[in-house]
């Protein structure tokens, strides 16, 4: 399934947000908007509201429209990565694989807790611009392997 999929699954989904689950001692949470192209052929490009919650080991980001429907659901911990979009569940081993899957590159998802921290980080292919991080806004890219892909992120203050 590829982000353009998750897209066109906007208009198939009538369903509410999914209800949060509690923070556990440690976690960290961040709302707010997150666009990602990729420059595969062709081109994909997905945009969201977010809520981001949890560690880069085990966490829990939902995506939603801008009315607050739910797209999807992506969990992690050690060992295991799904995907929740409406009645579907998708399962792989690893963050990593299940990101590859939907947009044909490892989106760093694990990173991006370090990024909205300022911490820069060191995620293989990617360069993250955290100059605006200060005003919630972080830019990342991917350079290699190929395909080229961005990330934007707006966090709600």
């Amino acid at each position: 399934m590829r982000w353009a999929a998750l897209l066109a699954a906007v208009a198939m989904l009538s369903a509410c947000a999914t209800p949060q689950r509690a923070m556990l001692p440690g976690e960290e949470a961040w709302s707010g908007r997150l666009a990602m192209t990729v420059q595969s052929e062709p081109p994909q490009s997905f945009s969201a509201g977010f809520d981001l919650r949890g560690t880069p080991a085990a966490g829990e980001l939902q995506l939603a429209t801008p009315l607050g429907t739910s797209l999807a659901t992506v969990s992690w911990s050690p060992g295991s990565a799904e995907l929740r979009q409406g009645g579907q569940v998708t399962r792989r081993v690893s963050l990593d694989e299940l990101t590859t899957e939907l947009s044909g590159t490892p989106v760093p998802v694990a990173a991006l807790f370090g990024w909205l921290r300022g911490q820069a980080g060191d995620v293989p292919g990617w360069q993250a611009d955290l100059t605006r991080q200060p005003e919630g806004r972080i830019t990342a890219r991917r350079f290699a392997p190929l395909p080229a892909a961005e990330l934007r992120v707006v966090v709600q203050p």
